[in-house]
């Protein structure tokens, strides 16, 4: 056990003096700019511009690295998701924990879609850091009264957006059939109330919104965005869901 300790303490060791020479380097580098930045944009061309702009936005999002670097492996302190920059060239780009605490960590931003009857998307947003999914039931029924004149038929939604308040709300707004199954344990009456023949059927159809965030994946190329920033990530969203809606309409004659 004493020799594994000192092995282990020893590998510590490197690692910190590896990420402290790192850290040396980073903060030369992150020098460099600060000084050619002023000499740039006093050049009249559009290169010129271009560079300054650039070196403008990727000096501090590189000092920030640093600092978390610096806080977290050799200060030993615990730096929380929202302060962490995970790239550099999207700073918007967000550490995303779902599922299992087993899960691996993702990177990206998360994509909320309301569907409609017939597999239109009637709604989508993109949605700020790891939000949770409770949060985002009341905007879906805000957005969709105005729109459609008048309260869903249905609406169902997943585990994650249960909480009886999220309940009491669609029902407040003249929604009548509420599915959303309860986590964990439930008490008889709950038991009763989800196995419902009407409960089970609208939870099956809002097991459809799996397949088609699938479809939007694999189809629409929603897995990777191509445009930078938060606009273009926004627009890269909005190019995807339009083009399912053109596509589900297309096809609607034919079935």
């Amino acid at each position: 056990m004493a020799a594994a300790r000192q092995r282990g303490t020893a590998a510590a060791d490197r690692m910190q003096t590896a990420y402290q020479r790192l850290l040396d380097i980073a903060r030369a580098t992150v020098r460099q700019p600060q000084q050619v930045g002023p000499m740039l944009r006093t050049q009249t061309t559009q290169a010129a511009q271009r560079v300054a702009g650039a070196l403008g936005h990727l000096g501090p999002v590189a000092y920030q690295v640093v600092t978390q670097t610096t806080r977290r492996v050799l200060q030993g302190e615990h730096v929380s998701a929202s302060a962490k920059v995970v790239s550099m060239f999207e700073p918007h780009t967000a550490m995303i924990r779902q599922g299992k605490p087993g899960h691996p960590t993702e990177c990206g931003r998360v994509i909320w879609v309301d569907e409609g009857e017939g597999g239109l998307l009637s709604r989508d947003a993109v949605l700020e850091g790891n939000p949770a999914e409770e949060a985002q039931w009341p905007p879906s029924l805000d957005h969709h009264l105005p729109v459609f004149k008048h309260p869903p038929r249905l609406l169902a939604g997943d585990r994650g957006v249960y909480p009886a308040a999220n309940e009491r709300y669609a029902t407040l707004n003249g929604v009548k059939p509420v599915v959303l199954p309860k986590p964990g344990a439930k008490s008889a009456t709950r038991i009763a109330h989800e196995q419902q023949r009407w409960f089970r059927r609208g939870h099956n159809w809002r097991s459809g919104i799996e397949g088609r965030i699938s479809g939007l994946k694999r189809r629409h190329r929603l897995d990777r965005c191509r445009y930078h920033g938060p606009e273009g990530m926004e627009r890269w969203v909005g190019w995807g869901v339009i083009t399912h809606n053109l596509r589900v309409m297309a096809q609607a004659p034919v079935h």
